[in-house]
């Protein structure tokens, strides 16, 4: 129990420190609404978030509703995506997730985790970022980020996404899972990078389990 609430003292003044160094933390993914997060985010995987944003910028405007990607010419799809990569499993997932959205769903977006990640191409971190981003639903998203930085930072010795999310719920508040999520994403793309990070210009430097053992 001491060591739960030693972790949860750190957390808070990660999250106090992780805040004002990023106060622009908000999702990179540009989307006007649940159905657009949904189809970027599947998009993402393998992908870089500039990237899928060229991509959809044309793409909703031809696909404006569920209905559209249920009923698209797969090869024109597919084509449509390329860029973003795995574009083949990308466009099978994203049309048959759309027709489910319309035969079960009326062609809305649900709001449960249940519900979500019961449609084709939407596992636990995809259904946590529309639910946290789309519909203000408390979620842990667990990327490449996250996976990495949380491990480093010393918040979770687990390797499994599913075992760390449920880690970072034990001793993040519940109203701060989206935003700590955020945080930790961009966090991971600006300085506490895969292959060599930026200790020395790391704002929670103190507070990492890594950090501290580069120090000079």
């Amino acid at each position: 129990m001491k060591k739960q609430e030693d972790l949860r003292k750190r957390v808070k003044k990660i999250i106090e420190m992780l805040s004002k160094a990023i106060p622009d933390s908000e999702i990179a993914l540009k989307y006007s609404n649940p159905l657009e997060l949904l189809i970027a985010t599947i998009l993402s995987a393998q992908c870089t978030d500039i990237r899928v944003n060229q991509v959809t910028a044309d793409l909703f405007k031809k696909y404006p509703s569920a209905k559209d990607y249920g009923e698209s010419n797969l090869a024109k799809l597919e084509e449509e995506i390329r860029p973003t990569g795995f574009y083949r499993n990308k466009a099978k997932s994203i049309r048959r997730c759309c027709q489910e959205l319309v035969e079960r769903f009326g062609g809305h977006v649900p709001k449960t985790l249940e519900e979500l990640v019961a449609l084709p191409g939407v596992g636990r971190k995809t259904a946590n970022v529309i639910l946290g981003n789309a519909f203000g639903v408390p979620g842990v998203v667990v990327d490449t980020h996250v996976h990495r930085v949380s491990r480093r930072i010393g918040l979770t010795k687990n390797d499994d996404p599913v075992k760390i999310e449920l880690d970072l719920m034990e001793i993040i508040p519940r109203g701060e899972w989206t935003h700590v999520s955020n945080l930790l994403i961009w966090h991971g793309r600006r300085t506490c990078v895969a292959r060599k990070p930026l200790c020395g210009i790391c704002p929670i430097r103190k507070w990492c389990d890594y950090g501290s053992k580069t120090k000079a």
